[in-house]
């Protein structure tokens, strides 16, 4: 009846994956937003920190599988992000830093580097 190729279907995966992780920095994104409206010690920035560390969790831990197809070079330089991103967003919890800017932005950069 409908005839895919594997290589259609996995494009579409990609695009629909994609689309998942810009919608899930953009939700962060506006959580770090409110959060820095709110203050460090406000609840919008315990749980934006929360989700944020959670999402960078899950995508350094998909760029560390040996399945993912991005190259090499670029997953390093990724996971370096992420892990910077948790380390800075630990720092706030921890009210030693109020950098919501700085998560700001390098968020927003990856998010465009998705379209």
């Amino acid at each position: 009846m409908y005839r895919f190729s594997y290589a259609e279907i996995l494009g579409d995966s990609a695009a629909e994956g994609r689309d998942e992780e810009r919608l899930a920095l953009d939700r962060a994104i506006d959580m770090l937003t409110r959060a820095q409206t709110n203050g460090p010690s406000s609840p919008e920035a315990a749980e934006a920190v929360l989700y944020l560390q959670k999402l960078w969790g899950f995508l350094i831990r998909d760029l560390s599988d040996p399945h993912n197809e991005l190259a090499e070079q670029l997953r390093g330089n990724l996971i370096s992000i992420g892990l910077w991103v948790i380390k800075e967003a630990d720092q706030i919890v921890q009210e030693r830093s109020s950098n919501f800017a700085g998560l700001i932005e390098v968020n927003r950069s990856i998010r465009d580097g998705l379209m």
